[in-house]
């Protein structure tokens, strides 16, 4: 019938043939879904406005889940043994946890602690030294860099091009298989966006959501707010901005943000951290040089160096540093264990599939 068809209405069967072909189409398509399927990224509601714009991301989840496989999967270094998850344990709220500086490629040490995957949705700018200003770009300097992965943006996308399975994921992801750096970084992101935490202790007795704080943690958080919170504000509990706080230089003279904005100005400052999950991510400070709290403490109470760039807030008449008291750090500390957020810890969703 088709022959005759063709012979006696050449327009017919146009119709009819454009007609086979989108439902096979529709059918190929409907083997995968409907399409992406959209996430919702809920604000807590005692965080500032997202930064982050998802408008240009649209959330989902196949990018979510295209994101994490790109996260933990070594194929972004050079040799194939280093993954962004490598130095970002969930366990130990996506830091290194253990290690003064990160441990990259060929086992090559870096120079700087590793920070925290952790509500950068929120962030303007990253890496202790600001040196990267939006979360699409972040992955690529440590792909770059050569003594963490090692590897160029272009060789990541070839090997990604080759390998099947990604290539039905970015189908998933974004409607067709064409994998480029940029859907690879946005994708990323996605993941990253995901990486919230805002359900610790803290969190839910300030939503009034029936938690309560003992004496010890509600007296630490005073003096944290009274001490502390000028640098580490908002639920973030970071200001995003960079100070000198007076550590001695290292024999590697770090100078932080003064390497990115090449102003004397800026020597040795660095960008406040987030305290959350805090107790997890030891050790602390941009090289890592202290184990415990109780030693950044004493650092901000008796070892603050006077230095030309040095944090107004952290000088007080002829002396430097915090007035605190041994009762006063222990509350703090106290406090800083309620900021632990285990459901963010151990979430299966943020793992290693």
């Amino acid at each position: 019938m088709i022959d005759m068809r063709i012979r006696k209405n050449p327009l017919g069967t146009a119709i009819l043939l454009t007609s086979i072909i989108a439902w096979f189409v529709a059918c190929t398509k409907s083997n995968d879904g409907a399409g992406p399927t959209p996430m919702q990224l809920r604000v807590p509601a005692n965080f500032p406005p997202l930064v982050y714009d998802t408008a240009l991301n649209p959330l989902t989840q196949e990018g979510f889940e295209l994101g994490r496989k790109l996260f933990y999967d070594p194929i972004l270094s050079r040799n194939n043994t280093i993954s962004c998850g490598s130095c970002h344990i969930q366990g130990s709220g996506f830091t290194h946890h253990g290690h003064d500086v990160s441990h990259g490629i060929d086992d090559q040490l870096g120079t700087r602690n590793s920070l925290p995957v952790v509500n950068l949705a929120w962030y303007r700018q990253f890496f202790w030294d600001g040196g990267v200003f939006h979360l699409d770009l972040l992955p690529l300097a440590p792909i770059e860099n050569p003594v963490e992965m090692d590897e160029s943006p272009a060789a990541v996308v070839e090997k990604i091009r080759n390998s099947s399975q990604y290539t039905t994921l970015f189908r998933r992801a974004f409607g067709d298989p064409e994998i480029t750096s940029t859907r690879m970084l946005k994708a990323l992101s996605q993941f990253m966006v995901h990486c919230m935490s805002a359900n610790s202790r803290y969190d839910s007795f300030v939503r009034n959501e029936g938690v309560k704080l003992t004496q010890d943690e509600q007296e630490g958080l005073l003096i944290f707010q009274q001490k502390c919170a000028s640098c580490h504000t908002t639920d973030l509990f970071t200001d995003q901005q960079f100070h000198n706080i007076g550590l001695l230089p290292s024999l590697i003279d770090d100078k932080g943000r003064a390497l990115i904005t090449l102003n004397d100005e800026d020597n040795y400052k660095f960008k406040t951290p987030s305290l959350r999950n805090v107790v997890q991510t030891a050790p602390y400070m941009h090289d890592g040089r202290f184990r415990t709290l109780m030693a950044v403490l004493d650092h901000y109470s008796d070892g603050v160096q006077d230095m030309p760039t040095l944090d107004r807030r952290l000088r007080n008449g002829n002396r430097t540093g915090i007035p605190l008291t041994a009762p006063e750090k222990n509350k703090i500390i106290a406090f800083l264990r309620t900021l632990t957020d285990d459901s963010f810890l151990r979430d299966p969703k943020l793992a290693e599939q």
